[in-house]
């Protein structure tokens, strides 16, 4: 890349295809750091280029929407497992601590549950999905 990069600023790496932020040469390439954060990745400093306002909109909108969807999702209850009974349970606990307005239960009761599905049942899908209250 002509002329000398400011820390901060955004660039687009063409080998990584993606838009990053400068931050700083470490050896013979140039660090970048996603838009939104995340782990830092080297790029040869002669292929990056300066992010257009288009790269830098698309890349600012998907970090927003990543981190929108990990919090969307962890709102969201998880669904039992038909016909296994410890999804059973589970579940059980959740509808009775709602019926005593135990939001603190019913809580335990869905991280427990959310639990028992990633250990379990990884292989069916999302261990969190939609479910009416």
């Amino acid at each position: 890349m002509a002329g000398r990069m400011e820390c901060g600023g955004f660039v687009y790496d063409p080998a990584a295809r993606r838009v990053g932020e400068y931050r700083g040469e470490a050896g013979p390439y140039v660090m970048l750091r996603p838009v939104g954060g995340g782990r830092e990745w080297q790029a040869d400093p002669a292929r990056v280029r300066p992010a257009t306002a288009a790269e830098r909109l698309s890349a600012g909108v998907r970090a927003a929407n990543e981190r929108a969807g990990a919090e969307y999702e962890l709102s969201r209850p998880p669904v039992p497992v038909p016909g296994c009974g410890v999804c059973a349970e589970l579940a059980g606990r959740r509808t009775e601590a709602r019926a005593r307005f135990d939001w603190s239960a019913e809580t335990d009761a869905n991280v427990l549950l959310r639990r028992h599905r990633g250990e379990h049942h990884p292989s069916d899908g999302s261990a969190v999905t939609s479910m009416s209250p």
